[in-house]
Parts: structure tokens; C-alpha cells; sequence
């Protein structure tokens, strides 16, 4: 397991676990972050992450990032 800040660019990852305190869980899964759910980095740029979940893009910071684990 290691945090998504740390994926390869392009490769499909499963999501393992969300870190963070229950707001921060809570705010992730309303992002479409869910434990088992795919995800892929589409780019990154300072540390900062775009992220496909879903059919969807969402830009994610770096502290996010280190908060969901594949």
C-alpha cells in the first residue's frame, strides 16, 4: 500500500483506504473516492494531482493525495 501522491501517471490503481479525520473521509468519498472504487493519475504539477475517478477529472492537493492509499 502507498499513498497516490507516489502512482505512476496512467496506471489504473484500486483504492485500498481513505486516511484523515471524518471530515476528510466525508469529503472524499462525496468526491467519488470509494475504498475498492479505480482510479488513475491523469497528470501532476507541483505536487498536485488530477486525478480520473468515475468518468470524471478532479484536481486533488498534494495533502489529499497523501490521505488516499492504493
Amino acid at each position: 500500500m502507498m499513498p497516490l501522491n507516489l502512482a505512476d501517471v496512467g496506471e489504473p490503481q484500486i483504492i485500498k483506504k481513505l486516511g484523515g479525520s471524518p471530515e476528510v473521509k466525508k469529503h472524499l468519498e462525496d468526491m467519488g473516492f470509494n475504498v475498492g472504487g479505480e482510479i488513475s493519475v491523469v497528470s501532476t504539477l507541483n505536487g498536485n494531482l488530477i486525478v480520473k475517478v468515475k468518468e470524471s477529472r478532479v484536481a486533488v492537493s498534494e495533502e489529499l493525495a497523501r490521505r488516499i492509499m492504493i
